[in-house]
């Protein structure tokens, strides 16, 4: 199951339109799902906009879901929630390709909040995420088919740590 809201509401930008959800939400669950995901899932209702983000219910597996995918497509926004362990997911790079595609294609709009990360290390997958595609790099073995989907995961990465968006600062 994913969770939706305000799916009838006729204020909702995405009503009459190619989109079936005007925001889609990408994030780590394990970093932000029960906290700052959940304050803007929360903040986009109050203001009847109608955003898809998986509620954790959803089958796992190697591939992501035909309905992440069909979410994705269907949305006319895309929030990133890039944190510390994004780049760890592959389920969640997946997402991303995905989101950056529909950039590409669909003229999605694409809105990157970079929560407890710096965007230069989102873009040259430097510091935890250079780590994370470490692991990757020595779980894919010499696969070629691995290797290519890593390559489509930094690309997806550099492109999206290049757009301008949100970079939360702690309070000091």
């Amino acid at each position: 199951m994913a969770s939706t809201r305000n799916s009838q509401s006729p204020s909702s930008s995405s009503s009459n339109s190619k989109w079936r959800y005007d925001v889609f939400l990408s994030f780590r669950g394990k970093d932000t799902r029960h906290t700052f995901t959940d304050f803007l899932y929360g903040a986009l209702d109050r203001g009847n906009i109608n955003a898809f983000r998986d509620d954790g219910k959803l089958p796992r597996g190697e591939e992501i879901s035909p309905e992440l995918l069909k979410a994705i497509e269907g949305s006319r926004f895309a929030i990133i929630v890039f944190s510390k362990n994004y780049a760890d997911s592959k389920w969640c790079l997946d997402e991303l390709v995905k989101i950056m595609e529909c950039e590409a294609e669909k003229g999605q709009k694409v809105f990157p909040v970079f929560y407890h990360v710096e965007p230069t290390e989102v873009r040259n997958q430097s510091g935890i995420y250079g780590e994370a595609f470490k692991n990757h790099e020595r779980n894919a073995d010499e696969e070629k088919k691995k290797k290519k989907k890593i390559e489509e995961w930094r690309a997806a990465l550099r492109k999206a740590g290049q757009l301008n968006g949100f970079h939360p600062r702690p309070a000091a």
